[in-house]
């Protein structure tokens, strides 16, 4: 246990300076620190071709332009090197078919951003899908302003191709926007005292019609200022005015409401669960196991049921998907009237396609022959046909289109070139035995044979995000062409066997996931794929504390670590930015109880003299509103304090991904690679 000096720790943390964002004495010491790593890594030759290679692939002609539908055509955001910050712009699905598309730009973000003196960075669109207007003729464009999750809302037209003068527009925010009728949106954003919640984001939900002031729009519904967030959709799947109003009680839990011509109804439906309505159906994923009617269905149940007969009290609900040991549900997508689940078998994907015919659910096995497939998008308002994108991590991905209900399968529409060598390179899945006996799964992507060599360890492990197989041409291009080993480990805290798999690593349970990590680590040794010396580990956010925690409590495993926008001061991170939404998963810094087993892993408050730590490279982004980057500033200053091996790079854009181009981006690896290359492999 903790002695009384870490439950109590003192207020007078030193480096607290460092959580002053844009403040002149913190900027200047992220300046020396950016000058030390760019001196020290990127003069050599190997930097600046894994740089330009990185580039080079995420600019490729070639690469899949990847669409969304929305009313008769297909729209897609392209970034290469002539369009940094991005083209918005569409065609129709018969022309994308083609392969020279006939695209028609829509927006030209690099335009708008030096008319406007501004650095932009698309942060998506929300269509007006019902009303007078209809079809394709509105939008909701929100932009921000160097990738941070805060963005400025403005309405579009789609058929001027132009912004909408005296148009809905909402000032830089958190903000939550859907359409109810063509001059009416619901909105969630800040107006002020009381209307964001100790989270940072929507606390109210406003009907905002058009002309008039957002701070004047009547509030619909109202929070606690200790929920998450509030935020209102409007489903336009039936007739008529209808939406769903989501209270997040914390990040797991949410009431819901349906809310018809104003009228509110609570759904009794069990707060953890998920929830989706769509056109006359109720659907329920069951997170914990849930005793209703008599019946109890398992955790991890998706269950259906007629949306009136609901409300009217009838609990008869029909199961489409009961998990078991080694399958999972990892997420539904409707069409039109059908509904695409998408499994997880010991981390594999199989997607089976439901129709509704004759009063019962009618079922279409997709096999793994595919690779691994994700639904990439439905055109759910309209009709039954789907776009499926399946990888691999040596797979270059391939777009294929399907209608549901069809005697024929899924065909390909686009499919993606290699962007690395992978002759020789072979995808195994392995099991280590964590500390408790859990077997861990985790995939090698690399040569077999070869002996020990550089390895570079991934994971994530928490909020219920699965990591799964897929092509990376970044990994590719900059890691296993040039010899390395790549692995991702499919640690507790994750969704790759449900909600038990994430609920085992949840709160005081969090050190299972590290150990599982660890198990991995150790693993991959006794194996002969790598050696300690030349194991290296990475994860982001989430994963970045994974990384603090590997460094602080399990040094010796590994020769290098890489920590990207990390969560690392357990003790302060329920008061910096969003940090207060995720008490639910890490638990309440506050209370003792919950600090007394934080603080044991809380990698800022564990750092030791005397202990051999391996070099590490910390980097994030200044424009990083979700994790606060005084995480990563702090850990660097305590590192350095206590003559530890540390380099940093904050990336002053990029928001929590770290970068806002390609070009960021492909800088941002090229420091990771180069940091490893000369670390595991000298």
């Amino acid at each position: 246990m903790p002695d009384e000096d870490d439950l109590n720790p003192p207020p007078d943390d030193i480096n607290l300076w460092l959580e002053d964002v844009e403040g002149p004495e913190a900027l200047a010491w992220v300046r020396e620190r950016n000058a030390e790593t760019v001196a020290a890594l990127t003069g050599g030759e190997r930097f600046a071709a894994l740089r330009d290679g990185i580039r080079a692939v995420l600019d490729a002609d070639d690469r899949i332009p990847m669409i969304a539908w929305h009313g008769e055509r297909v729209y897609n955001l392209w970034k290469d090197a002539g369009h940094p910050r991005g083209l918005w712009r569409r065609t129709t699905l018969e022309s994308y078919r083609g392969d020279t598309p006939d695209w028609q730009t829509v927006l030209d973000l690099d335009a708008l951003a030096e008319a406007e003196g501004e650095n932009w960075v698309w942060q998506g669109a929300t269509y007006l899908r019902t009303g007078p207007l209809g079809g394709e003729h509105r939008c909701l464009v929100a932009l921000s302003r160097g990738g941070a999750d805060a963005s400025v809302v403005r309405e579009f037209d789609l058929d001027a191709l132009e912004f909408v003068k005296d148009g809905f527009e909402l000032p830089e925010a958190k903000s939550s926007v859907s359409w109810i009728d063509a001059d009416t949106v619901f909105v969630g954003t800040d107006t002020g005292p009381g209307s964001m919640t100790s989270s940072g984001y929507p606390r109210q939900v406003r009907a905002w019609r058009r002309g008039t002031a957002v701070a004047d729009a009547p509030v619909v519904f109202e929070g606690s200022p200790d929920d998450v967030s509030v935020r209102a959709t409007s489903d336009p799947s039936v007739d008529g005015r209808r939406a769903i109003v989501r209270q997040a009680t914390d990040f797991f839990n949410a009431r819901r409401y349906l809310l018809v011509d104003g009228a509110l109804t609570e759904l009794d439906v069990p707060e953890d669960a998920g929830v989706d309505i769509h056109r006359e159906w109720l659907l329920v994923r069951v997170r914990t196991d849930w005793p209703v009617a008599g019946v109890t269905h398992p955790a991890g149940t998706l269950l259906i049921t007629r949306l009136e007969s609901y409300l009217s009290g009838d609990r008869t609900l029909t199961p489409l998907f009961t998990p078991d040991p080694h399958t999972s549900l990892s997420y539904a997508q409707w069409t039109r009237t059908g509904l695409i689940l998408v499994l997880l078998a010991d981390v594999r994907s199989r997607l089976e396609l439901l129709s509704f015919a004759d009063g019962e659910w009618r079922r279409q096995v997709l096999g793994t022959e595919l690779g691994q497939t994700d639904v990439w998008t439905t055109n759910q308002d309209t009709d039954e046909q789907y776009l499926l994108l399946s990888s691999g991590f040596t797979l270059p991905p391939t777009l294929r289109h399907g209608v549901l209900g069809s005697a024929e399968g899924p065909t390909i529409l686009k499919q993606g070139p290699p962007y690395f060598e992978t002759d020789g390179i072979e995808t195994r899945q392995f099991f280590a035995t964590s500390a408790d006996g859990t077997q861990v799964p985790y995939f090698v992507v690399g040569r077999p044979g070869a002996g020990p060599g550089p390895t570079l360890l991934s994971g994530y492990g928490g909020f219920e995000v699965s990591r799964v197989p897929a092509y990376n041409s970044i990994i590719g291009r900059g890691w296993l062409a040039r010899g390395g080993t790549y692995v991702v480990a499919n640690i507790r805290g994750g969704g790759e066997y449900g909600p038990a798999w994430h609920r085992a690593a949840l709160r005081d349970r969090r050190p299972r996931a590290y150990e599982d990590f660890a198990a991995v680590a150790g693993d991959l040794v006794e194996r002969g794929i790598t050696t300690r010396e030349q194991l290296g580990a990475e994860g982001g956010s989430n994963g970045g504390l994974l990384m603090g925690v590997m460094l602080t409590r399990y040094p010796e495993l590994f020769g290098a670590i890489v920590c990207a926008v990390p969560l690392l001061d357990m003790r302060r991170y329920h008061l910096l930015l969003a940090g207060a939404s995720w008490m639910a998963e890490y638990g309440d810094p506050d209370n003792p109880d919950d600090w007394a087993y934080l603080s044991l892993f809380s990698p800022y408050q564990n750092v030791r003299d005397g202990v051999p730590y391996p070099p590490t490279l910390i980097t994030t982004s200044t424009r990083d509103d979700r994790v606060h980057p005084g995480h990563a500033r702090k850990m660097v200053a305590r590192l350095r304090e206590h003559g530890k091996n540390v380099t940093y790079y904050e990336n002053i854009e990029g928001g929590h991904g770290g970068a806002a181009d390609n070009a960021q981006l492909a800088f941002k690896w090229a420091l990771a690679f180069e940091f490893l290359w000369r670390t595991l492999a000298p």
